[in-house]
């Protein structure tokens, strides 16, 4: 047995200082900047006096996961209940994006046409 065994030191912050512990007013602020697309790095400047993003990422995980989606749905929520409301907009865009309808111009051309490109230039 001629090893000695490796140790691991395992710091938290400053010395003496207590291990980091989230309230829910933290976690609804961060949801919230999140869902609206506030970088992650500027959410830690906002953090009681400014958290490393190790920290943020450790333990606002499932806020920084899951605040996008949420905000989506609840835009795609607005924007179904306007449609459904009779709002041609919102009808108009959830066709052309959701239902994937497009406005298509054809031209129909019969007859013995000719075209004639020409270019002039002029100086």
């Amino acid at each position: 047995m001629g090893s000695s065994p490796i140790e691991k030191k395992v710091t938290r912050g400053k010395p003496g200082q207590p291990a980091f512990k989230p309230t829910a007013e933290e976690r609804a602020l961060v949801e919230q900047m999140s869902s609206v697309g506030i970088p992650q790095e500027s959410q830690c400047l906002v953090i009681r006096n400014g958290i490393d993003d190790k920290t943020l990422r450790k333990h606002f995980r499932r806020e920084l996961d899951t605040a996008a989606t949420k905000a989506n749905a609840q835009v795609a929520e607005t924007l179904f209940n306007k449609a459904m409301g009779g709002d041609t907009t919102a009808l108009i865009w959830w066709t052309k994006t959701r239902m994937k309808w497009s406005e298509k111009q054809e031209i129909e051309h019969s007859g013995d046409a000719v075209w004639t490109i020409k270019n002039v230039y002029e100086k």
